[in-house]
């Protein structure tokens, strides 16, 4: 299922989340252009880019040394969440940020919500490295930010109607879905998978080119709990 649009109007302008769909477009964008060329300089560019900036648990925890020139391990929290591994990752992203981020902004209002969106960030990182604590890869994206997006999203509107898009082999149908049905199947298989690869991320982290499937529970979870915490208390939408 891909979620194209939801029905709920917004009261204000989401210009945090227009800010951070542009900032994470941007740092893109620039980890794009390290690769032009496609010789082994502007591979190893790129690939330096994301071993400096990105979240590398092991760095994090201690269990292995940080280069003497790499930044502390902590602002990697944040500087890996504006960083993806090619476009299909970050258009993903950007998408359920774009059609669920402006109505928990809206819900939150502006200030709120970008602290809302970083601690959730913060908090998936940490559940993907607790699980992982010796992971020597780079962990990269905002996925985990915005499933916390989602786990709010989810208590706020369950019965929104989202516009869906429904491939199932040669079946492709565009159909109106309760978003309670969308963001239910969607931590379903979160957790699924996460099952499946907790031996593997417990020993080492996700595998080369996986995904922290425990970083996306984490950001949910994480969601569902700042929403109580930082929700207005004279906003009562539904």
């Amino acid at each position: 299922m891909f979620p194209l649009k939801d029905d709920i109007p917004t009261r204000t302008v989401p210009f945090v989340t227009i800010g951070i769909i542009a900032a994470n477009v941007l740092v893109f964008l620039y980890q794009a252009s390290l690769q032009l060329g496609g010789d082994p300089a502007a591979t190893g560019a790129a690939q330096a880019f994301i071993f400096e900036f990105g979240l590398i648990p092991c760095r994090l925890t201690g269990a292995c040394e940080v280069p003497a020139d790499a930044p502390s391990p902590l602002a990697t929290v944040l500087t890996s969440m504006f960083m993806h591994g090619g476009f299909f990752h970050i258009f993903g992203n950007m998408l359920y940020l774009w059609i669920f981020g402006n109505n928990v902004e809206d819900t939150l209002g502006h200030g709120r919500f970008l602290g809302f969106y970083l601690a959730s960030g913060v908090a998936a990182a940490g559940v993907q490295t607790l699980m992982g604590p010796s992971a020597t890869i780079p962990m990269i994206g905002a996925s985990g930010a915005v499933s916390g997006v989602l786990g709010a999203y989810l208590l706020l509107f369950p019965y929104a109607s989202v516009l869906t898009l429904i491939i199932f082999g040669i079946f492709i149908r565009i159909v109106r879905i309760p978003a309670l049905i969308v963001l239910g199947f969607w931590i379903v298989v979160q957790f699924l998978n996460g099952l499946i690869t907790f031996g593997a991320s417990a020993a080492g982290g996700p595998p080369e080119g996986g995904v922290a499937w425990f970083a996306h529970i984490g950001g949910f979870l994480a969601g569902i709990a700042l929403l109580y915490a930082l929700r207005p208390r004279r906003s009562r939408r539904s």
